[in-house]
């Protein structure tokens, strides 16, 4: 049974409502490209575009875009010589990339929050699971023994907290990705009754700042920031994981790059 790029991407959306301006594209002069194999990543890295073509697959599923902005705007980066050498790799492997982004957080519930969840084990404390967020009640823990536990756990040299680290937390709330910001966070305080929130990124101005004023008032509110990568990594291994087994004769890989930023 042979399967074409086109097809992958129908069985990936097939039932979810994705908008017009949606940045789950992939090239139509590839659609009816057969797939020899998969490789699921974060991000469509050049280190990644080469590892996919050492194994010999000719499909990429990225959950982040190729070329450095959420909308592929290329315009500014036409005469820039990293686009230009990483443009000319794709063009001249012939693979193809499809961006999986806005159709896997429409999944219920969402794709990347399960991958997570699944990682840290945790999937067995959710008592909510909204459309940015998930709710759990954990077994009671301090700030910083969470942090640790997300490290070993997530195999990451470090996070970011806000917050009391010795304050004791059992309502936690989860939102992966570029989903830290006060607008969907800070509510989580109020109408959830969180004790912690752990998100993988935000403005570093809206919920740090929210968490700073409510521990100086004595409230106990904490917040640990992942990482906007570190937060959804494990959803598209969990998507490796499901396609390798809805599609057993296609080979499938994960993926992972090499972290992004390091510590000094």
């Amino acid at each position: 049974m042979t399967m074409t790029m086109g097809q992958m991407v129908i069985h990936l959306t097939k039932g979810i409502d994705t908008p017009d301006t949606s940045v789950d594209l992939l090239d139509p002069e590839l659609r009816n490209t057969e797939i020899q194999g998969i490789v699921t990543a974060f991000c469509a890295s050049q280190y990644v575009i080469e590892q996919a073509i050492s194994l010999g697959a000719n499909f990429i599923i990225t959950h982040e875009g190729i070329y450095y902005s959420h909308h592929e705007m290329r315009e500014c980066l036409l005469h820039d010589p990293v686009y230009l050498h990483k443009s000319r790799l794709v063009a001249d492997s012939g693979v193809g990339i499809y961006r999986f982004h806005d159709t896997i957080h429409r999944y219920q519930p969402d794709g990347v929050m399960v991958g997570l969840l699944q990682a840290l084990d945790w999937h067995p404390y959710v008592v909510k699971q909204q459309p940015s967020s998930a709710i759990l009640t954990i077994p009671a823990m301090q700030v910083k023994e969470i942090a640790e536990y997300i490290k070993a756990k997530l195999h990451i040299r470090y996070v970011r907290v806000a917050g009391e680290v010795s304050m004791p937390c059992e309502r936690v709330g989860i939102l992966v990705g570029y989903r830290g910001g006060g607008e969907l966070a800070i509510p989580l305080f109020l109408h959830e009754h969180v004790d912690l929130i752990i998100a993988g990124e935000g403005p570093e101005w809206e919920t740090p700042e929210y968490v700073k004023d409510a521990v100086y008032q004595g409230k106990n509110k904490a917040l640990i920031m992942l990482g906007h990568a570190e937060s959804e990594v494990p959803g598209m291994k969990y998507l490796a994981d499901t396609l390798s087994t809805q599609f057993p004769m296609l080979p499938v890989y994960f993926v992972e790059d090499r972290p992004v930023f390091q510590i000094l």
